[in-house]
């Protein structure tokens, strides 16, 4: 392996993983001090790295999929760091001209890398997973094994969702619980609108206002969960109204967050705001988030499936009952 001095690190396409991958990213960048990290992700991922984080790139491309091996090569690194598994990152990567490519073997992948590690065996959480990546290939990063996601909001990002929260009704001086009651990934994953319409009515009774978050897939849910709702209930429903970097920001002024497993509990968790997460088909033991982290499940025989629709009965997520959700969050709020 030759000098280094500039570095690309291709960052995880789906949120949530981008999230889990930030303590593998700071760690390179400890090691790649005084030289240049270009953090090359989807446009759906690049502005959370205009957070604070640990990763701290110099520089972030924002990678169209149509034009990526010309971006890659008119970055002119000496090296890439590939953080997605696909045997198509590694191609591209070995198509931009890229001398240097480092990642995991696999997906028929390996003889497009100059430098590779074996994928870890077994139930690994994602977070590890990377760190054992950047551990693994021997080029002398020292990875924290204790090491957890975290986002620090800039200033405007948090002026910028007052100012969303204002317009919908909601003040700093309420108490407000974060909702994220969609999943990309399948509504298999979600928990049924109607009980998250009951915990939303009995934490108003409570005093507390609800934040809906997410994105614009999931704006049916969104508007179910209001229908369900009593009269006069405070809710602000800025599903699929709000930018990554402004979700952030709404985030970050939630006094708690209650989430399906998505990329909006990984934030929650990376933020720091007392976080109780649901799982159904979903491996908890991969994906569960870091920090003050209640994570309800309900141990029924076909969990985790990993499928994105169930074909049975949802039970996995239909036996989470509403008041074990509402004792973790008025635990958080105490």
């Amino acid at each position: 392996m030759g000098e280094v001095g500039r570095l690309i690190v291709r960052a995880p396409n789906w949120l949530g993983d981008a999230v889990m991958a930030i303590p593998a990213m700071a760690a390179v960048r400890r090691t790649f001090e005084g030289r240049a990290i270009v953090l090359a992700a989807a446009s759906s991922i690049a502005p959370l790295f205009e957070e604070r984080t640990p990763a701290r790139p110099d520089e972030i491309l924002t990678i169209d999929p149509a034009r990526e091996r010309r971006q890659l090569r008119d970055a002119r690194a000496d090296a890439i760091l590939l953080l997605p598994n696909s045997f198509g990152s590694a191609w591209i990567a070995r198509r931009s001209g890229i001398a240097e490519r480092w990642g995991y073997r696999g997906a028929g992948r390996g003889w497009l890398l100059t430098r590779s590690a074996p994928r870890p065996r077994g139930a690994v959480h994602q977070v590890q997973y990377y760190l054992e990546l950047v551990r693994a290939l021997d080029i002398g990063i020292a990875a924290e094994r204790d090491a957890r996601p975290r986002i620090d909001p800039q200033p405007a990002t948090l002026e910028k969702a007052d100012a969303i929260l204002a317009n919908a009704g909601l003040s700093s001086a309420d108490t407000i619980v974060g909702f994220a009651p969609g999943a990309a990934y399948g509504h298999a994953k979600q928990w049924p609108p109607r009980r998250v319409a009951e915990l939303i009515a009995e934490l108003a009774r409570r005093g507390a206002a609800a934040a809906l978050v997410g994105a614009g897939a999931d704006r049916d849910t969104g508007r179910a969960i209001e229908s369900s709702l009593p009269p006069g209930t405070r809710v602000a429903n800025l599903i699929g109204r709000t930018s990554l970097r402004q979700l952030v920001g709404v985030v970050a002024r939630c006094a708690a967050f209650v989430s399906n497993d998505s990329g909006a509990m990984h934030i929650a968790a990376a933020v720091g705001v007392p976080l109780t997460a649901l799982f159904g088909p979903t491996d908890e033991r991969a994906t569960a988030p870091a920090g003050r982290a209640d994570v309800i499940l309900r141990d029924v025989f076909c969990r985790p499936c990993m499928l994105r629709e169930c074909p049975i009965d949802h039970r996995c997520m239909k036996r989470i009952e509403v008041d074990a959700v509402l004792q973790s969050v008025l635990g958080h709020l105490a």
